[in-house]
């Protein structure tokens, strides 16, 4: 990757978080959560045979998607379907949207926009322990 090219990221990522910064009620870093997370170590030593290092795991590619809604329709419908045709959805408008890590729930959000792109900021982060929950049912 080039200078210009990392110069050029870490702008647009300024933008976004001043952008963010000012839809958070009351501003600034007191007032946005940030995600916790566990450590990824056994227990014991830090050098102990048991330990997982993180630093193995940070390059590994994962796929995030939002959902704004899901629609069950038969072929027939689908067939039927042309440019203006309106599919309704099961949310309501104004509801969260999905943020999904795999095809997980993960976390809950509103749509921002900054310079014309759109981004979401997360409003509610599913906890681990709600997330094995789920897979197991």
């Amino acid at each position: 990757m080039s200078e210009d090219q990392k110069s050029a990221d870490e702008a647009l990522a300024d933008e976004w978080a001043a952008a963010l910064e000012e839809q958070v009620p009351g501003g600034g870093d007191d007032a946005a959560k940030a995600a916790e997370f566990e450590q990824l170590h056994g227990d014991g030593d830090a050098g102990a045979a048991g330990d997982v290092k993180i630093d193995s795991i940070l390059d590994v590619p994962v796929t995030i998607s939002m959902e704004i809604g899901r629609s069950r329709i038969n072929i027939r419908n689908l067939l039927q379907l042309n440019q203006g045709s309106v599919v309704e959805l099961d949310r309501l408008a104004g509801e969260p949207m999905d943020v999904l890590i795999n095809g997980t729930l993960i976390a809950q959000g509103e749509v921002v926009v900054v310079n014309e792109k759109f981004g979401i900021r997360l409003t509610d982060i599913v906890s681990p322990a709600d997330r094995v929950k789920k897979l197991s049912n």
